[in-house]
């Protein structure tokens, strides 16, 4: 929307120009009246719309066809004034003034003009009879008004209606000669329709239409109006209503009908509530709000973006399958002016056996589109209609820019969820296969990938000490003199060279050595592959001896060629070192043999499990006995209180344990203590 309106008044010698706009400013017809009225400006608490309002006067006598066409440039509309008991100023209408603006106006951009008719006053007949023609003839003619300088007849109604021809321009939404709103008013309201849809049954129902009305009018409707606005539509259209709900058609003869009672004001409230400009284009500070990301610190949807994200997935999981198809997925961004998501999507995230984006796969490539690129995503959100379906200031409003990673080594503890992993490795080294694998695919289902829809990106989660974390892999491209920042920057690196190619760990020794040795970057060395015989390494020292000297934990064995989904163990540990940088994991090894193996085993085995479980049910029951010893014992007289206190106490803590279950470390140990004493 605009922040001031300028209206020009143009026309023949006294016609009345000035006359009008001195009888506005002073609500009475001046005596003397100078030929040209200086330019005025109206506050914005002074007009309906609340804009600032400048009106410049035009007059022959005192200006140059230079200053005039000038003006005209500068004019949002203009208002041609004729006096309704001269002819021949009615003439100059379409003989001189609207040729003079359309030359001197960019096609591009029409100037919306009004037709003034002064000195109503003088005589008893209207000159609409024509003037209708003239109105019919020129589709940039907004309106026509009859008015009295003398009488101060429709004075304020005059520029009431010309500020309302640049705020609420006819122009860009309906077509006259039609009878019909244009193309792109139509696919703006369509899409205004499709984000207003909450459940996406095709119709707006009574609690969808009473959260449109409150969001674009801040009111809403009672039930008798709703019903008298779905009769009105019932009358005029056959499929306007259905299931006591309002379809698309409905929807947009509502507006159709509203433009052509002048009432256009209204479609553009709604238009703007929802991002559009006067071009019914998507306002790019709508699209982009401001949003500050400083340096080390990156970009991840917060909780409320999340639910927001699940609710149009379920909105468009019609089969309820937890999988969108290729149906589902292009119905889902229908309100987009492109289609966002390629191919290789389906090769980014988690999809199931045919093919299709799982739930788990759409929001990962949410997460990923968040930290790669905010400005992108903030985008996709407003084609959404985050803003306004979850009632938010802006799209920024679901982004949550993480802390410096430097006060999170400092601190020792990560609030993040979104931990980038940059893999290298020579050609040929598996690096594509590690990626893949990630997503759960195996050797045998990689090699149906077609090369034009691979991709260098894979995202999922993983669960570390029980916390959701998302894991993001990027294959770097292996040219190693051309190492980019952001080729570095990561949370932990992931060097893989291949088990069987006696030249393939050179490679990541030498990035390692030039690039890593210094940094805080955790490292981790992938001996991909391992399927196949193993081959000495063309090296100084082995992989292994390589990693002792670096203080790396030894090369993780892995292979993509199985018959079931990888394993994920190795994602879960690189995950747990980007969280830790700090840390020296004890064992990185899944040897089966060492100790910190053996106990892990026995930690996790069934046998301890079935212990756990008995053990927990009894310190419930001997809790709940003495929880109702204690609760009879406070009923006596003598110290209720104590006793009372006590038994809740008891029964407390026989819950908290049963729950949490027993502490494993000084961590737990506390919030378990603290859970015991709120």
């Amino acid at each position: 929307m605009r922040k001031d309106v300028r209206i020009l008044l143009v026309g023949e010698p006294k016609v009345g120009k000035t006359s009008l706009i001195m009888s506005l400013v002073s609500e009475e017809f001046p005596d003397v009246v100078p030929y040209r009225a200086e330019e005025i400006t109206i506050p914005a608490d002074v007009t309906p719309e609340r804009v600032p309002t400048h009106i410049v006067d035009y007059s022959e006598a005192e200006q140059t066809d230079e200053q005039l066409f000038q003006e005209i440039s500068k004019a949002n509309v203009i208002c041609i004034v004729y006096s309704v008991n001269n002819k021949k100023s009615i003439e100059k209408v379409t003989s001189h003034w609207i040729p003079l603006i359309t030359e001197n106006t960019d096609k591009d951009s029409r100037v919306p003009l009004i037709l003034v008719g002064n000195k109503s006053d003088l005589v008893e007949h209207s000159s609409m009879e024509t003037i209708l023609p003239i109105m019919n003839q020129y589709s940039e003619i907004e309106t026509c008004v009859e008015c009295s300088a003398k009488n101060l007849k429709n004075i304020s109604e005059l520029f009431y209606y010309a500020q309302k021809a640049v705020l609420h321009p006819t122009g860009p939404l309906y077509c006259p000669e039609k009878k019909d709103m244009k193309a792109l008013c139509i696919k703006a309201l369509t899409r205004i329709f499709k984000v207003s849809d909450l459940d996406n049954d095709g119709i707006l129902n009574d609690i969808e239409l009473n959260f449109f009305q409150r969001t674009c009018f801040n009111t809403p409707l009672e039930p008798q109006a709703l019903e008298d606005v779905k009769n009105v539509v019932r009358k005029n259209l056959i499929d306007g209503v259905c299931d006591n709900g309002l379809t698309l058609q409905g929807f947009l003869f509502l507006h159709t009908l509203f433009i052509q009672r002048g009432r256009h004001e209204t479609t553009w409230t709604v238009l703007r509530r929802f991002g559009y400009d006067d071009d019914l284009e998507l306002n790019q500070d709508y699209l982009f709000p401001p949003l500050k990301v400083p340096p080390d610190c990156t970009t991840e949807l917060n909780h409320n973006a999340y639910l927001f994200l699940q609710s149009v997935f379920d909105k468009h999981d019609k089969d309820r399958d937890c999988a969108l198809s290729p149906e589902e997925l292009k119905d889902l961004f229908d309100v987009f002016p492109y289609m966002p998501w390629g191919p290789d999507v389906n090769n980014t995230v988690c999809t199931n056996d045919q093919g299709w984006i799982t739930y788990q796969g759409y929001l990962s490539q949410w997460t990923l589109t968040t930290y790669l690129d905010v400005q992108r995503c903030l985008e996709y959100l407003g084609y959404l209609g985050y803003s306004i379906i979850a009632e938010q200031e802006s799209q920024a409003a679901g982004i949550t820019v993480t802390r410096d990673k430097k006060i999170d080594l400092q601190k020792k503890q990560t609030q993040r969820s979104v931990f980038r992993c940059n893999v290298f490795g020579d050609i040929g080294s598996g690096k594509s296969g590690f990626l893949q694998s990630f997503l759960g695919r195996n050797l045998m289902r990689q090699k149906t990938v077609k090369e034009e829809h691979r991709s260098y990106y894979a995202i999922s989660t993983t669960y570390v000490y029980g916390q959701e974390k998302y894991l993001l892999l990027h294959e770097v491209f292996p040219d190693f003199d051309y190492l980019s920042d952001a080729d570095l920057a990561c949370d932990i690196v992931c060097l893989v060279y291949d088990v069987s190619n006696p030249y393939s760990f050179e490679y990541c020794a030498k990035v390692f050595k030039q690039y890593f040795m210094d940094s805080k970057t955790p490292c981790m060395m992938i001996a991909a592959k391992s399927d196949l015989p193993e081959i000495k390494q063309m090296y100084g020292c082995s992989p292994l001896e390589f990693c002792r000297r670096h203080k790396m934990p030894p090369p993780q064995s892995f292979t993509c060629n199985t018959a079931a989904a990888p394993s994920r163990d190795i994602y879960t540990k690189l995950t747990t070192m980007a969280m830790y940088p700090h840390a020296r994991l004890r064992c990185m090894c899944t040897c089966n043999r060492c100790t910190f193996c053996l106990c892990q085993n026995f930690l996790n085995s069934e046998l301890l499990q079935t212990v756990r479980a008995k053990l927990y049910a009894v310190v419930l029951r001997r809790s709940l006995t003495n929880f109702f010893f204690f609760f009879k014992k406070s009923l006596s007289p003598s110290s209720p209180r104590a006793a009372l206190s006590h038994s809740f106490l008891l029964l407390h803590s026989a819950v908290f344990f049963c729950v949490v279950g027993p502490c494993n470390d000084s961590s737990q140990q506390a919030v378990a203590n603290s859970s015991l004493w709120m």
